[in-house]
């Protein structure tokens, strides 16, 4: 005889799974370029004369991938709102 199951599997189902983990990372790329637009002030001592130049090619570079980084995890963001996907 088969027995009916009492409590719902403890894990999640892969789909649901990747798009938590993927809103996770969406929430995190803010800091992640908050941090990465900061670290040139961090690695340079306030004596020494800086090359703006040098300093814009970086902002627009990180600029560039944190435009790439959103583009990437947009598409797993779209989509999939069921009663599975609703925050804790």
């Amino acid at each position: 005889m088969a027995r009916a199951r009492a409590n719902p599997p403890v894990f999640l189902g892969r789909a649901s799974y990747r798009r938590r983990r993927l809103r996770d990372a969406a929430r995190l790329l803010p800091v992640l370029g908050i941090l990465l637009l900061l670290l040139p002030l961090f690695w340079t001592e306030a004596r020494l004369v800086r090359h703006a130049s040098g300093d814009m090619i970086y902002f627009f570079l990180v600029w560039l991938l944190l435009i790439g980084a959103a583009a990437g995890l947009a598409p797993g963001l779209s989509g999939g709102s069921g009663p599975e996907d609703e925050e804790d």
